[in-house]
């Protein structure tokens, strides 16, 4: 975001990586959509956060655990991706329309093996 005043560098700079595991964009308070939440330091609006739609962030929240683990995700153990399924289940991936499909897809595994998955840890 430019045009940020010097004396805001360190709020944004603590607010950036809260965005960044949202998957959302830090945009100028005066270019706020209805949408958009604007977030105020000592009174004064300093930015505000564009938060993605519903299926950006489940592909925003794969990506970071593929990170997060070091390898991509269909390499992961049995065990590791059923881990991975319930921390999914947990952030309401399956909540998003085509969930199971997207981490089916991500897992390397049917959408059949997810709702196994699923139902071992309830």
């Amino acid at each position: 975001m430019t045009g940020a005043r010097d004396d805001h560098g360190p709020f944004l700079a603590a607010v950036k990586p809260l965005v960044d595991a949202m998957g959302g964009e830090m945009v100028a308070p005066d270019e706020a959509g209805t949408d958009d939440v604007v977030l105020a330091w000592r009174g004064e609006d300093v930015v505000a956060v564009r938060l993605p739609q519903l299926a950006d962030s489940l592909d925003h929240i794969l990506l970071a655990l593929e990170r997060k683990r070091g390898v991509p995700l269909s390499e992961l153990d049995r065990k590791a991706k059923q881990e991975v399924v319930r921390i999914l289940e947990a952030r309401g991936a399956f909540a998003v329309r085509h969930g199971v499909e997207t981490v089916a897809g991500a897992l390397g595994v049917s959408r059949f093996t997810v709702y196994n998955y699923l139902n071992r840890s309830t």
